[in-house]
């Protein structure tokens, strides 16, 4: 018999979850250093069989709930930081006039000049459903610059001194992938789409200082803690190099200083010659930021119609529209292609059929030990659903992507196509990996809300729609909390050593103040994080 090393830290609960089933019965778990030693029901803990040191300290949480940590499988750290830090703001809006006012009173809190930058419009939730311009941010902020982005991160909606402050005149030509909006008139109506906005963000935020920027990362982190998040995936958000926001040396910087708090996996933006992913490699040796692979965009957003389609969508506003990739395909294949076969790990954006379709073929047609995972896979073709468990490809997935549109997916791709929108419960049936996250700042990061929209295919705040959208498609609790910390695990290539509670696994673990797979899912969301433990140390 091996006597597992002894423990330093145990942690005592009356429940638990492994990252694959729940335990019936109170349990423990001893933590060695980075490592978790061993885990057994609670009457073992000290025994033979489970060892602790002379100098161990116990927490003993009672009727808690332990797991792995929740392993947020894909958002955008920088911007999702930045959202959540006074340098920027989030907000919907009733009506363009509406987010007009809201960005009047967040302009009081920012230096007189500066770069005025806010998320999270969708002019599809307005009534009227059209566009904004730039005219009422004009009328509102004449020599102020302004930058709106949007809910989903594809388009900006900027002012003209804006458009002035970035050499961006009615001649100007956009980048491949990207577009200026212009009226009948051709003059440049403030928006900006997809690789053209995606290119200016860089400017934009250049205005903020390096220390401004690692409070904010500091602050995001604790945010993450607080919710039971212990790791995430930080996706590049732009498909030109240079431009990722991928910020390794904020990450650097706070693990040097002893302040990371929270696992990091960087996805940098896949680009021909890139050699970026090696240097990164070579550079973050820590225990706690890792460069896992590339991430490349094959399309856009379904509610701009930027999305890639085998067929047109319902409400084409042209004859024939069905989007568009964003990179060339054969170049796509090229880079994915050519990336796999040395063994790395990609992660594509493809939201349409046709990008799934095409990023499944790439996968079958390379050779080599790399690995593929699609992000978002909201809409299937549906012989797809199989391939992509058969090619072994992970679908990461964000639940709350479901609900942000309501009536959405039924006006743009119509009554035929709906049926294999999201369909989790098809992917896991048929034995795909799913991975979980929230694409933060896109939607918010509580994993419990994500939990709770896959598990009830229902909104996480309005509880709609009743009975829940395509509910054949939902999946279990335990279903979605293996997702969130194995299946992200998988889809960072460590599901060998993160995401489960068993001997030898890395320490990062979450406490709850109730059992997530007892409760009834309306209950869920009222559930708390009671401590965080990422690599073997309890988060401040």
């Amino acid at each position: 018999m091996i006597i597992p090393p002894a423990a330093d830290l145990v942690l005592l609960a009356d429940s638990g979850f492994s990252g694959t089933r729940a335990f019936a019965h109170p349990v423990a778990v001893g933590i060695r250093g980075h490592r978790i030693a061993w885990v057994a029901p609670r009457a073992q803990a000290g025994t033979g069989a489970c060892p602790v040191a002379p100098n161990v300290r116990t927490h003993d949480f009672g009727s808690a709930f332990i797991m792995p940590g929740f392993h947020d499988a894909h958002l955008h750290f920088f911007h999702a930081a930045l959202y959540a830090s006074p340098l920027a703001t989030m907000f919907v809006g009733t009506s363009e006039a509406d987010c007009v006012r809201r960005l009047q009173a967040f302009a009081a809190t920012r230096p007189r000049g500066s770069w005025l930058l806010a998320q999270g419009w969708r002019e599809y939730r307005w009534d009227p459903p059209v566009l904004p311009g730039r005219a009422s941010l004009d009328a509102a902020f004449p020599d102020q610059p302004v930058a709106l982005y949007s809910g989903d991160a594809h388009t900006l909606w900027l002012n003209g001194c804006a458009l002035r402050e970035l050499g961006i005149s009615n001649a100007s030509e956009p980048p491949a992938g990207g577009s200026y909006d212009r009226d009948a008139n051709g003059r440049l109506t403030g928006i900006v789409r997809e690789a053209a906005a995606m290119e200016l963000m860089p400017r934009i935020v250049d205005g903020f200082t390096r220390a401004e920027l690692l409070d904010a990362y500091d602050g995001f982190q604790r945010q993450l803690n607080a919710q039971g998040v212990t790791a995430v995936c930080d996706l590049a958000l732009s498909a030109t190099s240079g431009l990722d926001f991928v910020r390794d040396d904020l990450f650097y910087e706070l693990e040097r200083t002893g302040r990371l708090s929270v696992r990091a996996h960087l996805f940098p933006t896949l680009v021909p010659g890139t050699r970026r992913l090696e240097e990164l490699q070579a550079q973050l040796t820590g225990p706690l930021v890792r460069a896992c692979g590339y991430k490349q965009f094959f399309d856009g957003v379904s509610s701009q119609h930027t999305a890639w389609l085998a067929e047109p969508y319902a409400n084409a506003r042209t004859p024939g529209e069905r989007g568009r990739p964003t990179v060339d395909p054969q170049l796509m294949g090229q880079l994915v292609g050519g990336a796999l076969e040395v063994g790395r790990r990609v992660r594509i954006h493809a939201i349409g059929d046709e990008a799934i379709h095409q990023a499944l073929d790439i996968r079958e047609q390379a050779e080599g030990a790399g690995a593929l995972v699609l992000e978002h896979v909201e809409n299937f073709q549906p012989a797809d659903i199989q391939r992509l468990a058969d090619l072994d490809v992970v679908a990461s997935v964000q639940p709350r992507h479901i609900t942000l549109d309501p009536g959405g997916p039924e006006r743009d791709l119509g009554p035929e196509r709906v049926p294999f929108m999201w369909p989790f419960r098809s992917l896991l049936d048929a034995g795909a990996t799913l991975a979980l996250g929230t694409d933060a700042p896109v939607t918010a990061t509580d994993p419990l809300a994500a939990v709770y929209t896959a598990v009830t295919r229902r909104d996480a705040d309005a509880r709609l729609p009743e009975g829940g959208w395509l509910p054949n498609e939902a999946i279990t609790v335990e279903e979605a909390l293996a997702a969130y910390t194995a299946g992200s695990a998988a889809a960072c290539g460590r599901a060998h050593e993160l995401g489960w509670l068993a001997p030898g696994m890395l320490a990062d673990v979450a406490v709850f103040d109730r059992d997530l797979t007892a409760v009834d899912p309306e209950d869920l969301q009222n559930a708390h994080a009671l401590a965080t433990i990422t690599n073997g140390t309890l988060t401040p």
